[in-house]
């Protein structure tokens, strides 16, 4: 699998938002996309999963314009999970995961083998005939991960996964998506805001800025006082745990 966003540009209205951005996600890579509020990182990853249509520039999978893919064709390829998708009262986690299944034409038994499979693979078997709304905020968000998972896709498009967790939660959910990642072979392209939390997990980090891609490298490569005070206007302490660069921050400029 290779993924394109090429010479990107979006947004809103007449509001531009994104200026001739590039980038490409190979297979196996997790990526992760940082930045200052309103700087277009949600709206980057929308342009990606081909619910907002770019100003200009296209994206491409496997060299194919994602516009000319029919939707359930794609759905069987990228799965999106944004960060306001609300689940209908009273469904329980094992419907909600059925319901990443839509893009396929499966008998039960089928169905039956990936709903288990995703459940099994997010540690939520024993919770699948919980009522999503009774679960906390971690295991609800496994259940959304596990509905995602049921569509076997090659790319994972995350909209701030770890949003409304508590750090525990957050390193689970981060550690079960590295695990997906290794295990299936699943590429990710993600929104964080936690730096240290995006250098642990991530191959690669993207800075936006301005509109555009402010720099992009691996974790050594980018978590630097100087670039993280360029971007952020902040002032930070790196130090280095387990081959990891993380981030202390120190004041403002």
């Amino acid at each position: 699998m290779k993924f394109e966003l090429q010479n990107i540009s979006g947004g809103y209205g007449k509001n531009l938002i994104l200026e001739n951005i590039s980038l490409q996600i190979n297979a196996g890579e997790i990526v992760t996309v940082l930045g200052p509020n309103g700087c277009g990182k949600s709206t980057l990853l929308k342009i990606a999963g081909r619910l907002q249509k770019p100003f200009s520039g296209k994206v491409l999978l496997d060299g194919k314009e994602l516009l000319s893919i029919p939707g359930k064709k794609l759905a069987q390829r990228i799965a999106l999970l944004s960060q306001s998708a609300e689940v209908p009262s009273g469904m329980t986690v094992k419907e909600l995961v059925s319901l990443g299944r839509y893009p396929y034409r499966d008998s039960s038994a089928e169905r039956e083998k990936h709903v288990q499979s995703a459940l099994e693979d997010t540690e939520m078997t024993v919770l699948q005939n919980r009522v999503v709304s009774s679960l906390s905020g971690g295991e609800r968000q496994r259940a959304r991960l596990a509905m995602t998972l049921a569509q076997s896709p090659e790319l994972l498009l995350l909209d701030e996964p770890t949003t409304y967790l508590d750090v525990k939660c957050q390193f689970e959910i981060l550690e079960l998506i590295k695990r997906l990642n290794r295990e299936r072979n699943i590429s990710v392209l993600m929104v964080l805001h936690d730096l240290s939390l995006a250098a642990i997990c991530s191959d690669r980090m993207v800075f936006l800025k301005d509109k555009k891609i402010h720099i992009s490298g691996t974790p050594q490569e980018v978590m630097k006082p100087e670039i993280i005070r360029d971007v952020f206007g902040i002032e930070t302490q790196i130090i280095q745990h387990n081959d990891h660069p993380l981030c202390l921050t120190t004041g403002k400029i």
